[in-house]
């Protein structure tokens, strides 16, 4: 069982740690109003890896998922992490240069955990990676009682392992940036959000 769990661990690192939108977000986040609402970000994306995980594991169909459910939410998901962006870029352009040094540090910690989440879920590249890394640890889980379970919460404590350590850096990075930095990063990680949700939602209306 501790070999399972062991392998839900780097199966959770293992999905999200490739830096993305999501990843993006919550790096912006941090930076922007502290390492609370980071991690606050980093476990509704943990959450997220943890439910698509027990789908997986529990051996629901990721084809007939993606077939029902994939291109309304990769179209709502591309459009709001779009508009994210482009509240960012508006960000960097309005705030005062002390209000990017400040930041809002604990703001929200609720609607970050739950926009996370939603957005994650909204992600449907996320279930296909976890059909695959899934798959080959299905026949270990099946003959064990209880192992999926443990399988799941491995997913879900390595993917939070990741963020706790991605925000963490990222909020010890922040108190060595200029206002004028951050304003720049503000611009820059914006404008990518903006042109990945596009993208996204580009993608979903080619596939509908």
């Amino acid at each position: 069982m501790i070999w399972v769990l062991l392998k839900g661990i780097a199966v959770g690192v293992a999905v999200a740690a490739p830096v993305g939108p999501i990843g993006l977000l919550c790096i912006k986040r941090t930076l922007d109003r502290g390492w609370a609402t980071g991690v606050a970000s980093g476990l509704g994306v943990a959450a997220a890896d943890a439910s698509y995980g027990l789908m997986v594991a529990a051996g629901l169909s990721a084809t007939g998922l993606l077939l029902a459910y994939a291109t309304p939410m990769q179209l709502a998901g591309g459009l709001l992490i779009a508009l994210l962006g482009l509240r960012t870029v508006w960000t960097g352009l309005t705030r005062s240069p002390d209000h990017a040094a400040r930041g809002a540090v604990g703001r929200g910690l609720a609607g970050a955990f739950a926009s996370a989440y939603a957005l994650t879920l909204a992600n449907p590249m996320t279930i296909l990676t976890f059909a695959g890394l899934v798959a080959g640890l299905g026949a270990t889980a099946a003959s064990q009682p209880g192992a999926v379970y443990v399988l799941v919460a491995g997913v879900f404590a390595g993917s939070l392992l990741w963020w706790v350590f991605l925000t963490s850096a990222t909020a010890l990075a922040r108190s060595r940036l200029t206002p004028g930095l951050i304003r720049a990063l503000d611009l820059a990680s914006g404008a990518a959000l903006f042109v990945w949700g596009l993208w996204i939602a580009r993608g979903a209306l080619g596939a509908a």
